[in-house]
């Protein structure tokens, strides 16, 4: 599966994703909106995100349920169109746009629970024509099942006879059957136990280095993206708040939000530090409050952060904030 030395990657990002927004229509029905005269109702789930993904590293979105992050997922996936924005691959070894895949968050609802193991991990082989024959697909599947340290006897079972790692394990190997070069991960770790999430963790470092594989990977676990990541953004409501390189961001936060997902990690050396809690709630994405939009939680805010928007202007070291007083 190792990618020969005369097919080595071109160089540049792997992806670039540039301005991109996405509004979803959340109107009442038409009958009722003339009934009782309501407006239209539109949720901007991402505005004006950009990113860029080195080739053959991984960049982590975090932030809290409802941030955007997993609809940024989709969009890059295809599974959305974009409102407006720009959302460009860069060039495959094989001189095309890089094939991008996805590894969704539940391994029990993202398996055909009436297929054979053998069928779900084929299906991509069948419908993209990458192997001619019965015999060479079957041979794949079993080569598929091994990488993601499975047997290829495996592939006779049903999903359910399969414990939620192994199931994930097995999302893994159809996600790797395309042959993509990038890999969209959405929270691939968060039904899991903790035991095993760090087993699917670590499968997923040494595919990453073994097949040359991209990542951008989406988690609302700091602690877990610490272990995958090269660079972290943080979302907070539909946008990118500060992204740094990984130690940077855990060693120095700049952003109030970030301290604030920082500050709720558990610290074994120090059980009993004081922590400032954490005040409000998520503010409706629906009527996301003017200024800063993390400004009625924000304990440094002042009256600009009401009313002035902060940009996420780069600093020289290469991180970028949105904070008027980070």
């Amino acid at each position: 599966m190792s990618p020969p030395p005369a097919l080595a990657a071109p160089a540049g990002p792997a992806l670039t994703v540039t301005g991109l927004h996405r509004s979803f229509d959340v109107s009442a029905p038409w009958l009722n909106r003339m009934v009782y005269r309501l407006p239209r109702r539109n949720l901007h789930a991402v505005t004006d995100v950009s990113f860029t993904v080195p080739r053959g590293g991984c960049l982590s979105l975090v932030g809290e349920s409802g941030c955007g992050k997993s609809t940024v997922a989709r969009l890059v996936t295809g599974i959305y169109a974009p409102s407006a924005g720009e959302i460009r691959f860069g060039t495959g070894r094989d001189g095309r746009p890089l094939s991008a895949q996805m590894i969704f968050q539940d391994p029990y609802a993202s398996l055909n629970p009436r297929w054979r193991v053998k069928d779900i991990i084929a299906e991509p082989l069948r419908e993209l024509k990458l192997r001619r024959s019965e015999p060479e697909i079957r041979d794949r599947v079993a080569e598929l099942l091994g990488i993601v340290g499975m047997n290829a006897a495996d592939g006779e079972k049903f999903p359910h006879e399969f414990s939620g790692g192994q199931r994930q394990r097995i999302s893994i190997a159809r996600a790797l059957a395309s042959e993509p070069e990038f890999l969209v991960c959405d929270e691939p770790t968060s039904a899991l136990d903790v035991s095993v999430q760090a087993q699917i963790l670590n499968l997923m470092r040494e595919l990453q280095d073994r097949l040359g594989l991209t990542y951008l990977f989406i988690s609302h676990d700091l602690s877990v993206v610490r272990h995958m990541s090269d660079r972290i953004a943080v979302m907070y409501l539909g946008r990118i708040v500060e992204e740094a390189e990984t130690e940077a961001l855990f060693a120095d936060p700049r952003h109030p939000y970030t301290q604030l997902l920082l500050n709720t990690i558990p610290n074994v050396s120090a059980p009993q530090r004081e922590r400032e809690p954490a005040t409000g709630e998520v503010p409706s994405p629906l009527a996301p409050p003017p200024g800063c939009p993390f400004h009625p939680r924000c304990p440094i805010a002042t009256a600009r952060c009401k009313v002035e928007r902060p940009e996420p202007l780069p600093r020289a070291d290469g991180a970028r904030v949105a904070c008027h007083y980070a």
